[in-house]
């Protein structure tokens, strides 16, 4: 029974599964038939719109086509009325901008550009599309026009703002490499910025649309006279404000110096002005001694030491000065000048400056050797500070005239051969010239001085303190035939030297030739002594003798030796009056004894030469000068040491012997007054 049951349960539910799926069967079937139905509907609206859509674009298509050819009728129309306005545009230009160009450009350099511009493209469209056209004449005849007043006004403009540099400001800017402090460094504006950029846009048209270089000529020209005028009137300057200092500073920058050192030092060449009148007050010391006098001046008159030292001052500074306005000249050219035509125009541009200097470094060469032939050897002192400058500032010239033609470049090394080969053959001549001094009675100091030939000779030594390295190179340049460049400093310190040895014993020969002049041989000893002395105190008070120790060990100790010698022979000269005094077979005699009248005479005879001696001595040597104080002083102190001990030891032997009556005429000298009467020596004022 069980199993039927479950066969009945079983089967109901496959009954009651199938009547499912059946109802679901039917719902689908319904489904599809109302589906295919809407799909039927739909193919029928879309077949309705695609009819209608087929309507429309047979309508709108033909529409399309025929507006469409309608607007590029219209865009041909448009372009043919523009092109006819830019064609008809080209024939007014000439009316339209006839006024402007007829005005000329200035003041209104913007629009006069653009206005050539418009008959620029006039002529070329005419050119290219009409070159028969009377139009194209007229624009032509108008851009000629129009360059002609570019370049008019160019020229204009550069003059009307082209100013020499003041000379102050020259100053300045050289003295502003010097230890000076500043806080910018120093430029020149030679133009204001406004007319700066108008040339710079008249420069640039020109070249590119004016095809014409001509300006370049002008600018040269202007730049080249303002170069000129700003160096002349600093040479004036110079001329007018010249002093002893002989460096002249604008009172502006003379505020900005510091008496400490700057914080940025740049080394540049140093003149010493006042280079003849230094030397003469080198001299003083020794020609001006208790008012003796003796020795002579290296230069005439302190006039012509003033125009000497204001003309070197100026030309030295002169070369700084043309070395800092050509930098500046150049910077200038470069914003004006097109690159490819600087360096030609800059040429130009410095020609006439640089050609002023170097004629006038010439002359001043020209002038030395004139000197130099009459034997005025001081000439050349001219020439050694100013090439010691020009060698100082070659390096900058160099570097201011890199791209010049090379014939600029070598002015400058050929003035500075000029000026060395001169001072080489002045150095050389000056030697020869102290050896063969003649030995002229007439020409020798009477009182035994320092003789001119000394004093010159040792002037000139000493100003070549101021210029070794300029010396020296000289020197080098003749003995090995060549520039010394490359030969180390210690090499030519020892030319130097040798030269300076080569003076001193030149000199040496001479003076003791020039001291067989004197009859006295005393004086001339007196006159050795004094060279000698004054040779020894100038080279102890300067570096000479340090040079001079280069090439010959313990100078110092040679001298003094000639010194003593000298002095020993004067001290020769006293033996006539000491000797009476001193030799033998003076009588003897005892107290209360009567002298005979022979032992009477031997001591009125020796008081006598005595007496006679010392007055001839004192009145022939009170003549002759010893200017130099100590030594001097020391003469006096050793001849008093060496006749007053005789003359004491005589006078008191024989003060209370009855020799004479007439005491007086014998003993008329106590040991006080032969004191005093020597040291009278060497002073015609006493």
């Amino acid at each position: 029974m069980i199993p039927s049951e479950d066969a009945a349960v079983r089967k109901r539910d496959i009954e009651d599964r199938l009547r499912q799926e059946q109802e679901t069967l039917s719902f689908i079937r319904e489904s599809l038939e109302k589906s295919d139905q809407l799909t039927k509907n739909m193919v029928s609206i879309l077949s309705s719109f695609e009819s209608r859509l087929m309507q429309l674009e047979n309508s709108i298509i033909p529409v399309h086509k025929q507006t469409e050819n309608l607007q590029r009728l219209q865009d041909n129309v448009d372009k043919t009325l523009s092109c006819l306005d830019h064609v008809i545009s080209y024939y007014h230009v000439a009316k339209d901008t006839e006024k402007i160009i007829k005005e000329g450009p200035a003041g209104r350099l913007e629009e006069y550009l653009s206005c050539m511009a418009k008959i620029q493209k006039a002529v070329e469209y005419f050119q290219d599309n009409n070159p028969d056209s009377p139009e194209l004449n007229r624009v032509k005849f108008l851009f000629e026009k129009g360059k002609e007043s570019l370049e008019s006004e160019f020229r204009n403009l550069l003059t009307r703002n082209s100013k020499p540099v003041p000379s102050v400001v020259i100053l300045d800017l050289i003295a502003g490499d010097d230890d000076i402090e500043t806080t910018d460094e120093m430029t020149l504006e030679h133009l204001p910025e406004n007319i700066l950029q108008d040339l710079i846009c008249i420069s640039g048209w020109l070249v590119e649309y004016g095809r014409n270089l001509d300006f370049m000529n002008v600018y040269y020209q202007i730049r080249s006279n303002q170069l000129d005028r700003s160096i002349r009137g600093l040479k004036e300057h110079f001329r007018k404000n010249s002093s002893s200092s002989g460096i002249l500073y604008s009172p502006a920058m003379q505020n900005k110096r510091k008496d400490t050192p700057s914080k940025k030092a740049i080394k540049r060449p140093v003149f010493i002005p006042g280079t003849i009148r230094k030397a003469q007050n080198l001299l003083k010391p020794y020609s001006q001694l208790d008012g003796k006098k003796g020795v002579s001046n290296l230069a005439p008159t302190e006039g012509k030491e003033d125009i000497m030292d204001s003309e070197i001052d100026s030309y030295i500074h002169c070369i700084s000065a043309f070395v800092k306005l050509v930098q500046s000249e150049y910077q200038l050219l470069t914003d004006i000048i097109p690159e490819h035509h600087q360096k030609r125009t800059f040429d130009s541009l410095i020609q006439e400056a640089l050609d002023s200097l170097m004629v006038e470094g010439e002359n001043i060469v020209s002038t030395a050797r004139r000197a130099i032939m009459r034997h005025d050897y001081s000439a050349v002192l001219t020439i050694f500070p100013i090439l010691k400058h020009l060698k100082l500032m070659k390096q900058e010239f160099d570097q201011v005239l890199q791209g010049t033609a090379a014939s600029t470049k070598n002015k400058l090394p050929v003035l500075i051969t000029s000026m060395e080969t001169t001072g080489a053959k002045a150095l050389e001549e000056f030697a020869d010239s102290i050896k063969n001094d003649p030995d002229k009675e007439y020409n020798m100091p009477k009182d035994g001085t320092v003789h001119e030939l000394t004093s010159n000779a040792i002037l000139f030594l000493q100003q070549l303190l101021d210029f070794q390295e300029t010396a020296s190179a000289m020197l080098a340049s003749q003995e090995i035939g060549t520039s010394s460049s490359s030969y180390n400093s210690e090499f030519n310190r020892r030319l130097l030297s040798n030269y300076i040895c080569k003076i001193l014993g030149n000199l040496q020969l001479n003076l003791h030739s020039k001291a067989k002049v004197y009859e006295d041989a005393a004086l001339g000893a007196v006159f050795l002594l004094n060279n000698f002395n004054y040779i020894l105190k100038s080279l102890e008070k300067s570096e000479l003798i340090q040079l001079v120790a280069v090439s010959q060990k313990h100078p110092d100790k040679a001298y003094r030796s000639h010194i003593e010698e000298q002095l020993q022979t004067y001290q020769r000269s006293w033996l006539k009056v000491t000797t009476p005094l001193t030799e033998g077979n003076l009588p003897a005699f005892q107290p209360g004894t009567k002298l005979k009248d022979k032992e009477r005479q031997a001591i009125k005879d020796r008081f006598k030469a005595f007496n006679d001696g010392l007055e001839e001595l004192c009145k022939i040597q009170k003549s002759w000068a010893i200017p130099d104080k100590e030594q001097r002083d020391t003469i006096r102190r050793a001849q008093k040491d060496n006749v007053t001990v005789a003359y004491r030891v005589f006078w008191q032997r024989y003060s209370n012997v009855p020799f004479t009556k007439n005491v007086e005429k014998y003993m008329k000298y106590k040991v006080e007054q032969v004191e005093e009467m020597i040291e009278k020596l060497f002073d015609t004022s006493a």
